[in-house]
């Protein structure tokens, strides 16, 4: 069996059991499990290959369920339709529903717009190949101070600030002498905000002193990695790392390392302007 397909035998399976168990376990873990792949990649492989991330797919797959038993089933109470949905209220449901179709779940029943329901269930599976620059490499494992931003990835900018003041006032991780690295625990996307951690780190060849500023140490693990080169602001990074899930690996032969995917820095701001920034993508392979 070739790579390719069995990657998509792999994700298909996860589709399949969606379908057949919308009342069940979907979590993240259950699902990840099915496709035999680890859990901390597993957002960003479903994303990649389905095109939507996976909690607003089973999101999805469970409104369309309850629409269509709403349009065949005119005495099948709103309230059961809510709770086979997963949600907790018919209030809770109406809103989901309302946003996904335009219309209420009641208004859906009495008229049904076939029209928006095949826009809502038009999924980008598959839809686009992206031609990247990819290299394999041994990536050497590197001694780093890191600060640990806990909280919405919208504010990782005011850690950012912190670190670089702990550099210049420090002087053990210089910018012009010392690489700098950025390590997403989680998808910003797809993780709730109090959950979202992201490591701002620089090369360090010495133990960092004891600080004010909340600087500890860690080690960004050697090992193989594939890099691709992303250009242009680190806010759009997102375009650059689902085409390594959703392109280039099902075709690569490869699998991933159960670490975290992690950034080099190249450009240093404000010296050179956001949109002509480079930032390496590392994610690291078996």
């Amino acid at each position: 069996m070739s790579t390719p397909f069995a990657y998509a035998k792999r994700l298909g399976a996860v589709l399949a059991y969606i379908d057949d168990n919308l009342e069940g376990d979907l979590s993240v873990n259950a699902l990840s499990r099915v496709a035999n792949f680890s859990a901390f990649h597993f957002h960003r492989q479903f994303s990649g290959f389905v095109g939507v991330p996976v909690s607003r797919y089973v999101q999805l797959m469970r409104l369309r369920r309850a629409a269509h038993r709403l349009a065949a089933c005119s005495d099948h109470p709103i309230l059961q339709a809510a709770l086979d949905a997963g949600f907790e209220s018919p209030e809770a449901f109406a809103r989901a529903f309302r946003r996904a179709f335009g219309m209420t779940p009641s208004a859906f029943r009495k008229a049904p717009n076939w029209q928006v329901w095949n826009a809502v269930f038009s999924i980008p599976h598959f839809s686009r190949t992206i031609i990247m620059q990819v290299r394999i490499v041994q990536f050497s494992e590197v001694r780093v101070a890191a600060l640990h931003h806990c909280g919405p990835a919208a504010r990782v900018d005011e850690s950012v600030r912190r670190f670089i003041d702990w550099r210049k006032q420090s002087g053990q991780s210089p910018v012009a002498s010392s690489r700098s690295f950025g390590i997403p625990y989680g998808n910003p996307d797809t993780t709730p905000d109090q959950d979202f951690r992201f490591a701002i780190c620089g090369e360090i060849h010495e133990p960092v002193a004891p600080n004010a500023f909340g600087v500890g140490e860690i080690v960004i693990p050697g090992g193989r990695c594939v890099v691709v080169r992303h250009v242009g602001s680190p806010d759009h990074i997102g375009e650059t790392i689902y085409p390594i899930y959703r392109d280039w690996l099902p075709s690569s032969g490869e699998e991933l390392r159960d670490e975290p995917l992690f950034f080099h820095y190249l450009s240093v701001y404000p010296e050179t302007p956001l949109d002509q920034w480079q930032t390496d993508v590392y994610v690291p392979l078996q």
